[in-house]
């Protein structure tokens, strides 16, 4: 049997979990790569790498000594605070996990993998139908895994909770139904405005001159490169290997300022909070990030509550306008600010403004929540998107990949993400305004260009306590109060009631 000594067995403990970190991020190495450099003929052999290592790292987690050496352990009453939190945590995933099979998960990943190569193919052909037969696979697929995991109320709870402990299709039609009304009004008080002017963002912006950009940007926001890099992707994203390893993607249209410059904001947000993480809990739960809204709260607050003030472009904007001249030399930095932060609906999720943003959101949660109890089929997703689009945004879709092939969630098998997205927005607007009102030094510093006393107030109150708490509590902590969405509607009106004047 174990040790007498809960130390040892404690040692062992953690020897098990950075071994299992070790394959899971050797897999997610795969991943980064077969985003970014994989050859196309290489796709097929990365699915069977994959799977492999996502079937090795399970059968790991969920082998039966493991599960006795836990229980083990919390019996003991010589643990510290950490190493209990610790072993709770990864003692809780055991279970989760175990309901699941290693051929399941090999399953799993296989069809993830071929999903993302058929989705690049359809998005590249704008054809839907090239990426349906994969995707119909997935969703059955989390159908399967919907109920291996049990659930009470809704099937889409088993995989929301993946990604957000707890959250239920019940709290999320609560946290939507009150935000729609709003949001809407605002929507619409705007439309009755004279819309500002944008066009210099639509110049042409050579690729090398928004690469090094990027980079500057990147280094002044506080991303380590001596800890993580930046490349190019289809949809960009972040990954992480461990906190001194942190990779994020950026892509770039030189006919459009914007998605360069705050896909590199909000994937440093992300970036931050993983470099930010505890390294010397690397492999156990408290060397994790709290959530996904957690993780998105970080990317948000980078992108929109700094990247779209106008006190960070005061001091940023000469350099912009030094290196493009002839879009913005003759754009003052008020009018600079109006244009990023155009309100207009449109196509694409991740190009939306603030307000309309939640409503790309919603659409996708009300998609994938059809997906998954049965009433949509997977067939129908581009006419179900066109009809919602119209509906909620009052936009035509062209084509699937201004569409339902614009994101790359699905082709991961990555549903009950999206609402994350909305969560992390309104998390996002309450830290900020707790921050700057706990730390007057942060405004000030921010319209010197100077980042750092936000990073710290955020590396202290966030990112430090790792997995530890969930979300409410984590909020709870750092604001004195649960999530209050008052804070991000607050935060709307302040900016938009001065850009529009209503």
């Amino acid at each position: 049997m174990f040790s007498t000594s809960t130390q040892d067995l404690y040692i062992t403990y953690v020897d098990r979990m950075q071994k299992i970190a070790d394959i899971r991020y050797a897999a997610a190495v795969l991943e980064w790569d077969q985003e970014t450099y994989l050859p196309p003929k290489g796709a097929t052999a990365r699915s069977r790498q994959l799977a492999s290592l996502s079937e090795i790292a399970h059968e790991w987690l969920i082998a039966p000594d493991l599960g006795d050496l836990m229980q083990e352990l919390m019996q003991r009453g010589d643990l510290q605070e950490d190493e209990r939190r610790n072993v709770e945590l990864s003692l809780e995933d055991f279970n989760k996990q175990k309901k699941f099979s290693p051929a399941f998960i090999r399953r799993l990943s296989e069809a993830s993998s071929r999903s993302f190569h058929s989705w690049i193919q359809a998005r590249a052909a704008n054809s839907f139908a090239i990426f349906k037969d994969d995707l119909h696979q997935l969703v059955d697929l989390k159908k399967e895994e919907a109920e291996m995991a049990g659930y009470e109320g809704h099937p889409y709870n088993a995989l929301l909770d993946n990604f957000e402990k707890g959250c239920t299709t019940t709290l999320l039609d609560h946290v939507f139904g009150t935000i729609r009304i709003p949001l809407k009004d605002i929507l619409d008080r705007i439309a009755l405005r004279p819309q500002v002017d944008d066009s210099f963002l639509h110049k042409h912006f050579p690729r090398n001159l928004q690469w090094n950009f990027g980079l500057d940007i990147i280094r002044q926001l506080g991303f380590d490169f001596s800890a993580g890099r930046q490349d190019i992707s289809e949809h960009p994203f972040t990954t992480s290997f461990n906190a001194r390893d942190v990779r994020i993607t950026t892509r770039i249209d030189e006919n459009n300022f914007n998605h360069m410059t705050w896909s590199c904001i909000h994937e440093t947000g992300h970036a931050l909070y993983e470099q930010g993480l505890p390294p010397q809990y690397y492999g156990l739960p408290l060397g994790e990030f709290a959530s996904l809204s957690i993780h998105e709260s970080q990317s948000r607050l980078w992108e929109n509550n700094v990247g779209r003030s106008l006190a960070w472009w005061r001091t940023v904007y000469p350099r912009l306008q030094a290196i493009f001249p002839q879009p913005f030399g003759g754009v003052s930095a008020e009018l600079f600010y109006d244009a990023i932060n155009k309100v207009a609906p449109s196509l694409i999720r991740t190009e939306a403004d603030e307000v309309s943003y939640h409503f790309h959101v919603m659409i996708r949660y009300e998609l994938e929540k059809r997906l998954i109890d049965g009433s949509l089929d997977v067939g129908d997703i581009p006419r179900w998107w066109k009809e919602n689009y119209a509906a909620w945004l009052g936009v035509d879709v062209p084509d699937d990949k201004h569409g339902c092939l614009q994101d790359v969630h699905w082709s991961h098998g990555s549903f009950g993400y999206f609402p994350t997205y909305s969560l992390g927005s309104f998390y996002a607007a309450q830290f900020y305004e707790t921050a700057e009102n706990q730390d007057v030094n942060i405004n000030r510093s921010i319209q010197d260009g100077n980042t750092n006393p936000l990073l710290d107030w955020l590396r202290n109150n966030i990112h430090r306590h790792g997995r530890r708490y969930t979300s409410e509590q984590l909020c709870q902590i750092a604001t004195g109060k649960g999530l209050d969405i008052q804070h991000f509607l607050d935060y709307l009106l302040k900016k938009y009631v001065i850009i529009y004047d209503f």
